[in-house]
């Protein structure tokens, strides 16, 4: 009996050899019925798990160039693609209007600053006036006193001393209006030379001409926004890429993580980066929440353009040197065992409690033809393999995948998967 056992564990030890090296299925025969199985094998080596997800490049600073005035566009002096200095002209928008407006300002404050010097004159002649009424009244006074004049030709002289006072506060004050006009006219013409060095475009930073949204003969107007004229990226050779990620995968990304990403100008070719941030503010589109990822993309050879599609795979974990398997194994289970669960055999002193997460099994074939359980743990996975970790498991264990359909009678070709 111990004999026949061996033989069995050989002749099934065996099968999962033949099928290994013959395409991982082979033929088990249980009960009379052969059983085909396909199998795959569990592998030492490194595993990366990564969130993969589409975005869009675009440079890391780009300047919008406007306009703070109304006016016709007079001559552009750069297109698409041209290389710009901070300072330089760019664009000129027609200066005759503002021109006529700024020797109008000039003209006005001219006129006002005469006006002033006028009656800073007047001013000076009611101070002499006041200096004369006042000696005269002083004067009559004394001569009333030796009673050489009569009290009405003092008082008179007092009035007319008054007088003189009065009018001299009235220019005095008439003067410090003046001057307050004089500098609203100089504001004036500040304000009318600033809006003539506006019909002069100039780029704010140094960069590389993306977009330019006029023409010769257009008209700009400028009113509560300012109209975009050109956009200016700074550095071509810093570019990012702008991703959603899902909800459900947010949490795994932190600031710093590697990435890569391909765009499909250049499939065969990945490109590197790392998260730069992680924004907090969730976007809902048709009750889909997602989050904005910035991925930094050095751009040395200027190879990347703003606009284009990127894939980008963010690496969120990585291990060295573990036990991993094909998620197929994790899926597969046993046709007895698939139909139990389907049945919904449960003890009776079990039903209506909640059910634990079963444990994840990988599953061998044992020396009777049948398949085994394996409990594992899982670890991490990169979508086709995963993690694992188990009493009994060792590299290169033969774990089944799946089964494989037998033939028809009468048919060509060997075994069908499924």
């Amino acid at each position: 009996m111990r004999g026949m056992k061996r033989r069995a564990f050989f002749f099934a030890g065996a099968i999962i050899l033949i099928a290994l090296g013959a395409g991982g299925y082979g033929y088990f025969s249980a009960n009379g019925q052969k059983t085909a199985y396909k199998f795959a094998k569990v592998e030492k080596g490194d595993l990366t798990a990564s969130v993969a997800a589409a975005g869009t490049l675009s440079p890391v600073s780009a300047v919008q160039v406007g306009s703070q005035i109304s006016g016709q566009i007079k001559e552009i002096l750069v297109d698409f693609n041209s290389p710009v200095k901070a300072g330089q002209l760019v664009a000129r928008i027609d200066p005759e209007t503002y021109q006529y407006k700024l020797r109008q300002a000039e003209a006005d404050l001219e006129a006002t600053r005469s006006a002033v010097n006028v009656q800073h004159a007047q001013r000076y002649q009611a101070q002499v006036n006041l200096a004369d009424a006042r000696r005269d009244y002083e004067r009559k006074d004394a001569l009333l006193q030796k009673h050489f004049i009569s009290s009405a030709d003092r008082d008179k002289a007092l009035t007319v001393f008054e007088a003189a006072g009065a009018q001299l506060k009235l220019m005095e004050a008439q003067v410090k209006n003046s001057e307050s006009v004089v500098a609203q006219r100089e504001a004036q013409v500040a304000q009318a030379r600033v809006d003539l060095g506006r019909t002069e475009i100039r780029s704010p930073v140094n960069g590389v001409v993306v977009k330019r949204s006029i023409e010769p003969g257009q008209t700009v107007a400028a009113s509560l926004q300012a109209p975009e004229l050109f956009i200016i990226a700074r550095d071509l050779a810093d570019m990012q890429v702008e991703t959603s990620i899902d909800e459900a995968d947010v949490g795994r990304l932190q600031v710093g993580q590697k990435a890569t990403f391909t765009v499909d100008a250049f499939p065969n070719r990945n490109f590197q980066g790392e998260v730069r941030q992680v924004r907090k503010a969730a976007t809902v589109v048709s009750n889909v929440v997602t989050y904005t990822v910035i991925v930094s993309a050095a751009n040395p050879d200027m190879t990347l353009l703003p606009g284009m599609t990127a894939n980008v795979r963010i690496q969120t974990a990585q291990r060295d040197g573990i036990l991993k398997v094909d998620n197929a194994a994790l899926r597969f289970k046993p046709e007895a065992a698939a139909e139990k669960v389907s049945r919904g055999d449960t003890p009776a002193a079990e039903r209506g409690k909640p059910r634990a997460k079963p444990p994840s099994r990988l599953w061998v074939v044992g020396t009777d033809g049948k398949p085994q359980p394996i409990e594992v743990q899982t670890g991490i996975t990169d979508g086709s393999s995963t993690e694992v970790n188990g009493n009994g498991l060792t590299e290169g264990m033969a774990v089944i995948v799946g089964y494989v359909a037998p033939a028809k009678s009468g048919g060509l070709g060997g075994p069908r998967m499924f």
